[in-house]
């Protein structure tokens, strides 16, 4: 099966484990996600499948959305609600008038240090698994831009918030020095991805969906082809054009636009490769899927 799949998370599953319910459901062993989600978060979460993986390098530059809540009192070592607390708990006596304030320093470009309890890579291994191992994790600060951080509301010890934040932002980072600056301590207490690039909550299936339809009526579930990457023009070659890019061969198409790369296909649905332009309509086949 190709194409990209859009899943609604549920709390409680690690990505890899939403991975390994798509291959039963689908039959496809070959399944890449579009950015993780922590196991506690829920939302968007893109999938390819089968010869769209090849696709992934055109996807990584997406922003994302959130709503979710944070907790003042006390941080955690992991920066979220799944972590153990680092502080002693300690009453909030900021309003949320003053918390608005603190959040205007999460705003536009910025310098974030992420959690060492993540993804993110040091020389190859993991951040999480190094400090979950007890050994020294030399996390660098990683430049991000933060559009939109709204504190929303806010009840007790915990306020509400949306975020829309460029890729490779943590918002358990935003959650844990916000926290740090209201003098208390802070941790994320949940987060739900409404938005990740061109994907929505609207678009997304959720796992018993998933589980309940069959093979061809989760491919018919898909987006079709045209929709991704949409910044990328859509053409149609003929059978002679496609076997040349078949076999990695710089050909002619018609496209007139001034866009680097296109998508082109060998028949409306049938998604063959994706083209760097070279001048004029000349263009150089770099992933080829068909």
């Amino acid at each position: 099966m190709n194409g990209l799949l859009i899943l609604d998370k549920p709390t409680g599953l690690t990505s890899h484990d939403v991975v390994a319910i798509v291959r039963r459901a689908t039959g496809e062993r070959s399944i890449g996600h579009l950015g993780t989600l922590d196991p506690m978060a829920t939302g968007v979460l893109p999938l390819l499948l089968g010869k769209h993986t090849r696709l992934a390098q055109f996807f990584g530059k997406a922003e994302k959305h959130y709503t979710g809540t944070i907790r003042f009192g006390f941080a955690t070592d992991t920066f979220d609600a799944e972590g153990e607390p680092t502080t002693t708990p300690a009453p909030l006596t900021c309003s949320l008038d003053e918390l608005r304030t603190l959040a205007l320093r999460f705003h536009g470009s910025i310098d974030q240090v992420p959690p060492v309890y993540s993804a993110k890579k040091i020389n190859g291994v993991p951040a999480h698994k190094l400090a979950r191992a007890g050994k020294d994790v030399p996390v660098k600060p990683a430049r991000i831009t933060i559009h939109n951080f709204q504190l929303t509301a806010f009840h007790n010890d915990t306020a509400e918030f949306t975020m829309h934040v460029s890729a490779g932002g943590y918002v358990r980072s935003v959650a844990h020095e916000l926290g740090a600056l209201a003098g208390c301590g802070a941790h994320l207490a949940t987060l739900r991805r409404t938005q990740a690039g061109d994907f929505t909550l609207a678009q997304s299936i959720t796992l018993d969906e998933l589980k309940s339809l069959t093979p061809a009526q989760i491919a018919a579930r898909l987006p079709h082809p045209r929709t991704l990457l949409p910044e990328m023009p859509s053409v149609i070659v003929d059978e002679q054009t496609a076997g040349r890019i078949r076999n990695g061969m710089q050909v002619n198409v018609p496209d007139f636009s001034a866009a680097p790369l296109l998508k082109l296909f060998s028949s409306p649905a049938d998604l063959l490769a994706i083209a760097q332009r070279v001048a004029g309509t000349l263009v150089q086949p770099t992933v080829v899927l068909g």
